[in-house]
């Protein structure tokens, strides 16, 4: 489709909110079951770290696509509420391939948080700006979540030593809410490429020439799935993690409880 002109968008009505999915609050209160778990039955801590971290992300998703969606209504789609985005229900985000499938296989693999549900928003009608605001709103719900962990991590007492053995009643939940937190991180820095198909691309494109902006839609299908593929590749994986664990220490993420958090979720290993 070719680009409109931009133009003022609409005036819209104050939102009307849509009730929160019963399926969203039960994965909030499974995770606050899993917490309580861990602290209460620390002899079996350990094992309550893989559902634990696969809920959070989650969760995590269902927030970073409703920020997309809360976005994009204040910016004058009233189309996301029809379509259920603005309840948070995971059903209503999620491809099976790229919200399920290379999310888990990812997470199983190297403990990378692949970004992964998608909300389809009709933004031919908003201004440029608006729709930048669009691409980032993702982003920044997946920031706020990050931010949440960190203050959680901060009110828990971390242990003296992490290590696998169940030393201490919040070792396991303070090592997988680490872990979540960089999962959250590595999603940040993944989407935040300006590749086209991500949300990176998403912010700068409506400021692209046009030629460059038909040559990334053309690409958007498939150049996420190639640069998944450039991190298979030692010196390109080694450059992304390093780019993780510099930005962990100045940001004061536990990167040493994370990769315990990592251990204990990859229970297989």
């Amino acid at each position: 489709m070719p680009d409109q002109p931009d133009r003022l968008a609409t005036p819209r009505p104050p939102l009307d909110w849509a009730p929160v999915s019963a399926t969203f609050l039960g994965m909030l209160g499974a995770m606050a079951v899993l917490a309580g778990g861990m602290v209460a039955l620390p002899d079996y801590a350990r094992w309550l770290v893989f559902p634990l971290v696969l809920v959070g992300w989650l969760i995590s998703l269902c927030l970073h696509e409703f920020g997309h969606a809360i976005v994009a209504y204040h910016r004058g789609d009233r189309s996301v509420r029809a379509k259920g985005y603005l309840t948070l229900d995971p059903l209503r985000y999620t491809d099976l391939q790229y919200s399920i499938v290379w999310p888990l296989v990812f997470l199983a693999l190297g403990g990378i948080g692949l970004p992964g549900g998608a909300v389809y928003v009709n933004t031919w009608s908003m201004m440029r700006a608006d729709r930048t605001l669009v691409s980032a709103g993702g982003p920044l719900a997946t920031l706020a979540v990050f931010v949440l962990l960190l203050a959680a991590m901060a009110g828990l007492t971390p242990p003296p030593r992490l290590e696998l053995n169940i030393a201490s009643p919040t070792l396991a939940l303070y090592s997988a809410l680490a872990f979540l937190a960089l999962l959250q991180l590595t999603a940040l820095i993944f989407n935040l490429l300006p590749v086209p198909g991500l949300d990176g691309w998403g912010i700068i494109e409506a400021w692209l020439p046009p030629d460059l902006r038909q040559f990334g839609r053309r690409l958007a299908p498939i150049a996420p799935i190639l640069l998944v593929v450039l991190l298979l590749f030692p010196g390109v994986n080694r450059a992304f993690w390093d780019a993780v664990y510099g930005l962990s220490q100045v940001i004061g993420l536990d990167v040493q409880a994370a990769r315990a958090g990592l251990r204990l979720f990859a229970f297989w290993r």
